[in-house]
């Protein structure tokens, strides 16, 4: 029987899917091929679930040895004397660039660098002397501030994790529009997040919001209601509920439903 493993990489990081035909439980230490190479990670989580399955997931190569956790640990350790020493290699060259993290794939074939930046940064000799350094495949990828934040991880305004390192494989597009039609005040300190943007968790069901609004009249639109003409004042898209003035100081919620 296929089971599928959720396997984690980094303490507070995302959980990613793979397969496997052999029998493994939880806790248990594992090599995996994923995108950016052999990685040793920890299954999280076992499921049978046929509908996650079916989705041409990598399998899990091999049980972790105590050998490869001893590599793994000394990958670790060399990777952050190579974010060190690198920190201090763009500081002298004087490249406008904020280094977030360093680290090898298993096999030691890559040792990438995730940073940050205000500008294009053109890096071609830093790698050269990176690579001349380490004797490996260096890659450097820019990475945005949401980015950051999902590499870091945290904890939102709601007190859980951040959605950015849980919750989203990759984040889309996050707009003002999409707080609007939520009604939410537009308080900078209630919807942004943690690094600096717009909080991920409006595109959580601001599709319902989108669909539901289109059911609904427009704040300060006239229409008749009971027989007579009323200025709509206020609407709840979740609820699927707006808001009418019937008199000088009379209201009445109306439901579309």
């Amino acid at each position: 029987m296929t089971i599928v493993a959720g396997v984690k990489f980094k303490n507070g990081g995302k959980t990613y899917n793979f397969s496997s035909n052999e029998e493994y439980k939880v806790g248990d230490k594992v090599i995996v091929e994923t995108e950016r190479g052999t990685q040793l990670g920890q299954i999280e989580t076992i499921t049978d679930d046929t509908d996650i399955s079916n989705k041409n997931l990598k399998e899990i190569k091999s049980l972790a040895t105590k050998a490869d956790y001893n590599k793994y640990l000394k990958n670790i350790k060399d990777a952050k004397k190579a974010f060190e020493a690198t920190k201090e290699l763009i500081r002298k060259k004087n490249i406008n660039m904020n280094l977030i993290d360093a680290s090898y794939t298993f096999d030691r074939k890559v040792l990438l660098f995730n940073f940050i930046s205000d500008e294009r940064v053109d890096f071609r000799e830093l790698v050269k002397e990176l690579a001349n350094n380490y004797h490996t495949r260096i890659e450097l990828h820019q990475i945005g501030v949401r980015d950051k934040a999902k590499e870091i991880g945290g904890l939102g305004l709601c007190g859980r994790t951040l959605c950015c390192s849980k919750q989203f494989k990759s984040i889309g597009s996050v707009n003002i529009n999409m707080v609007k039609n939520q009604n939410i005040a537009l308080n900078p300190t209630k919807i942004n997040g943690a690094c600096g943007r717009l909080l991920c968790c409006f595109t959580y069901e601001n599709d319902i919001y989108e669909q539901n609004r289109k059911e609904l009249p427009k704040i300060g639109e006239r229409i008749q209601y009971e027989n007579k003409e009323v200025v709509v004042t206020e609407i709840d898209p979740l609820n699927k509920t707006y808001t009418v003035k019937l008199g000088e100081n009379t209201f009445e919620k109306v439901n579309v439903e």
